[in-house]
């Protein structure tokens, strides 16, 4: 199994506009954080989790040549916004298996009114074929890849995490429900939401992500959706063994 970041970096992007801190003056391209992405590839099958506001900047960045499935995970705007992005793979492969929970898809047919009541004549609408994803019911992407939707709590918001195989991916979370964690067991490779050191209201901070990785044990743990808090070479060395901070373009094998 392949993971690739496109974009690790929270709702602003780093650099932040107007902004002359030294993470969003830094010459690291570690620093350099698109809006928060990944890509999954298994078995000849390619899952991307969230449309963010960098999605075609990202697919083209990265190469993206192949899509079998789109994830969303909520819809706030950096999360959503780059859907109307999957044309050009319409054009290629077809219409698009998008999976995302009942509460979801209501803001993804008001917010993309267009694609599903549309109204006019002449250009091209996204092609998406509309999944309805349940916390635990799992789901296979061609013949190998399992993927399990699991729900964590964005301050009051539920936001879906999912796991594959033994991959998973959390990202926009404050607190993991008991039966999110009983399911995140035994995992080689756990991506987490890790907004900055200081305590925040509807994400993990440093100290309360690793309270969740020292609870789940993973092999290895990726950090994701950071502000320019985080300084990659500068703060990495505070993360104990095992635990990095996620970068645009990194790429996790198994």
């Amino acid at each position: 199994m392949k993971l690739t970041f496109l974009g690790t970096g929270t709702s602003t992007g780093v650099p932040s506009i107007g902004c002359e801190c030294e993470t969003c003056l830094s010459d690291d391209p570690r620093d350099k954080r698109l809006r928060v992405s990944v890509i999954i590839e298994h078995a000849g099958r390619t899952v991307l989790v969230d449309t963010s506001s960098d999605f075609r900047q990202q697919a083209l960045r990265f190469g993206l040549k192949q899509l079998d499935a789109v994830l969303i995970t909520h819809c706030h705007a950096d999360h959503i916004f780059g859907l109307d992005d999957i044309r050009p793979l319409n054009f290629r492969f077809g219409a698009l298996g998008v999976y995302a929970n009942d509460r979801a898809w209501v803001d993804i047919k008001r917010i993309f009114k267009y694609i599903f009541e549309p109204s006019h004549f002449g250009g091209g609408l996204p092609q998406v074929i509309p999944h309805v994803v349940s916390p635990g019911a799992g789901f296979c992407i061609g013949k190998d890849l399992l993927i399990t939707p699991l729900e964590v709590i964005h301050g009051r918001l539920p936001v879906m995490a999912y796991r594959f195989n033994d991959f998973a991916y959390l990202t926009d979370l404050s607190e993991i429900p008991p039966a999110t964690m009983a399911a995140l067991r035994d995992l080689d490779v756990l991506v987490l939401d890790c907004l900055r050191f200081k305590e925040h209201p509807t994400h993990l901070w440093v100290d309360k992500a690793l309270e969740f990785v020292a609870a789940l044990k993973p092999r290895r743990t990726f950090f994701t959706h950071m502000a320019h808090d985080v300084k990659h070479e500068r703060d990495s060395k505070r993360l104990p063994e095992g635990v990095e901070f996620g970068y645009d373009g990194q790429v996790v094998e198994k």
